[in-house]
């Protein structure tokens, strides 16, 4: 695995790329101590052993990329086109976790080089849907915007984003606290004041992208009834919902979605 810098859109951009074949771009979540290398540490890995080149990169203002002047989820899809034109490919999939998954979707809708698209959980691409689901969606949001870094919080807010509390290592939360402080805390802060991005329902049913959506039963800010909204949404798309499961999918459930992704973006 290379751990690598490249120029987007003026921004100096942390990602790493592993393996050879075609090329997957892994697009992070948005909670405090999100990263390429803490989202997907276990999955880069084995979609490179697949027969993948991955490319999993920090965002504009996450992990060891640049802070940018414009913070809303707009521009992070902007530069997620410039950090894909900049390695200057021709054809990719692209996988989403969580908020990554939005992004995912816009480059899935707008740009032809896109070939499947995969998310996790994402809240911010799933429509709204009943009063108890959007409940459970604002008490979640509310419990990440009133994080303050420190070991003992990042510890609580990590149990709170995994099942399998036994993957809540001492490493994992030392990772996204120190993602979580510095430059990256001063982007969080400056975050809070922005507007959120523009809902795709009404795009969503036009997506000719083959989809992979990826649901976890035990998921306390999504809930399973906005992925099978999301699901009935879009056209050529595959529902997965796995029990014993949270909202990182990619970890509680890291060896099936490792397989399941793997399997889809192979088949033809």
């Amino acid at each position: 695995m290379e751990e690598l810098f490249i120029d987007a859109d003026g921004l100096k951009t942390f990602y790493v790329k592993a393996g050879g074949g075609f090329p997957v771009v892994m697009f992070h979540g948005a909670a405090p101590g999100a990263s390429a290398q803490v989202n997907w540490q276990l999955n880069i890995e084995p979609l490179a052993a697949a027969g993948f080149t991955v490319y999993a990169y920090d965002q504009a203002g996450y992990g060891r990329s640049d802070n940018p002047a414009d913070l809303s989820i707009e521009y992070r899809v902007r530069h997620a086109r410039a950090f894909i034109d900049a390695l200057k490919l021709d054809r990719y999939h692209v996988i989403g976790n969580s908020v990554g998954g939005y992004i995912a979707a816009r480059l899935a809708l707008e740009d032809p080089r896109v070939g499947k698209f995969v998310t996790t959980t994402s809240g911010t691409l799933a429509p709204k849907g009943s009063a108890e689901s959007q409940a459970l969606g604002q008490k979640h949001s509310e419990e990440l915007r009133e994080y303050i870094p420190s070991l003992d919080n990042m510890r609580t807010l990590t149990l709170g984003t995994l099942h399998r509390k036994e993957l809540v290592t001492e490493e994992l939360v030392r990772a996204r606290y120190e993602a979580s402080i510095g430059k990256n805390q001063e982007a969080a802060l400056a975050r809070k004041g922005v507007k959120p991005p523009r809902s795709l329902v009404d795009e969503l049913p036009k997506l000719k992208t083959k989809t992979l959506l990826l649901w976890g039963n035990q998921d306390r800010g999504v809930s399973v009834e906005r992925g099978l909204l999301l699901f009935q949404l879009i056209p050529h798309a595959e529902f997965h919902l796995f029990d014993q499961c949270a909202h990182w999918v990619q970890w509680d459930q890291a060896e099936r979605f490792n397989r399941l992704v793997s399997d889809f973006l192979q088949t033809k």
